[in-house]
């Protein structure tokens, strides 16, 4: 129990029945509206973090719960939870905690999730984590047990046996030609909004590109080795607000780019910030003409490596 609720429990004995019934009552609502926006300095540093996992025994007791039933989850969501997010993301996408975890500061949200073995009706109840830190961003997430984490897996598609067809002799496919990787950049101020990295953000010209892009990445390829989506800015803002906008950015259009139909195991994403400009431009009062001349540094570069037929 934090100090705060240990203060606020001992001015709930000082008042009366009708009292402390409605302070508990104005506490609990405005525990439940929407939080404030993410910092993003504090995004980043979050995103930076290498937390050490919790151990089995930092779990709470499962009889504990407030919620003892659990929940099903649904594993896409569950798969979209990373660092850098913040509580109001995380309860859209996984619901409120099952544990009654206490009022102010709390760094730690604790589930029960059932999951499917894939044998029938079969399934494994699972004990997950989300942890905060003080900015209440998330710091990470965790399953108790490697068997549970498993489960979450996407599972390869089924194939139906086909029948069995003649043998056909056929001439030898012509090997394959490793190629240098491939380098495409595209401007973010065709993508996105100013200053947006998200979905909600791209615009209709944008996603138009990148389903092309997909189309002849997957057209001119015979094999894929990798695809590495990284992002840039300009120097406009602080170096952690534009390390966290180019990552954004670039897992944007990663998610773009799997929708699509590239393999998401092929494709790893990096935000580079300012790091590596194209132009330099004078000037450092943030003016139209200034914006404008910065634009090339502000795009995403994508890289494949893989090989085309002879």
């Amino acid at each position: 129990m934090t100090k705060n609720e240990q203060s606020f429990r001992r001015a709930l004995r000082g008042m009366g029945p009708a009292l402390a019934v409605m302070a508990s009552a104005l506490l609990l609502t405005a525990c439940g509206t929407p939080g404030r926006a993410i910092d993003p300095q504090a995004q980043a540093a979050a995103m930076a973090a290498k937390p050490v996992a919790p151990v089995a025994n930092d779990f709470p007791p499962m009889e504990l719960a407030k919620w003892q039933q659990g929940a099903f989850p649904n594993l896409e969501n569950v798969r979209q939870i990373q660092p850098g997010m913040g509580k109001d993301q995380v309860r859209g996408l996984l619901s409120w905690p099952h544990f009654s975890e206490g009022l102010w500061g709390v760094e730690e949200w604790n589930y029960i999730f059932h999951l499917r073995t894939g044998k029938g009706p079969e399934f494994m109840t699972c004990q997950y984590m989300v942890r905060f830190n003080d900015a209440m961003v998330t710091t990470g997430a965790y399953w108790k047990t490697a068997e549970c984490e498993a489960l979450t897996m996407p599972r390869p598609a089924k194939v139906s046996a086909a029948p069995v067809k003649p043998v056909v002799q056929a001439l030898p496919a012509p090997p394959a030609v490793p190629l240098k990787p491939q380098k495409i950049s595209l401007g973010t101020d065709g993508l996105f909004r100013f200053g947006g990295g998200t979905q909600a953000d791209l615009q209709p010209v944008g996603r138009q590109k990148v389903d092309q892009l997909a189309r002849e990445i997957q057209r001119n390829f015979s094999s894929i080795q990798s695809i590495v989506v990284t992002g840039h800015t300009d120097r406009i803002g602080s170096a952690a607000y534009n390390e966290s906008l180019s990552l954004k950015r670039a897992n944007t259009i990663r998610e773009l780019l799997v929708r699509a139909g590239i393999d998401a195991g092929l494709l790893r994403t990096i935000g580079a910030g300012r790091t590596s400009p194209v132009v330099d431009c004078p000037g450092s009062k943030t003016t139209p003409a200034l914006v404008a001349c910065l634009q090339p540094n502000r795009r995403v570069e994508i890289e494949v490596a893989g090989a085309v037929p002879l």
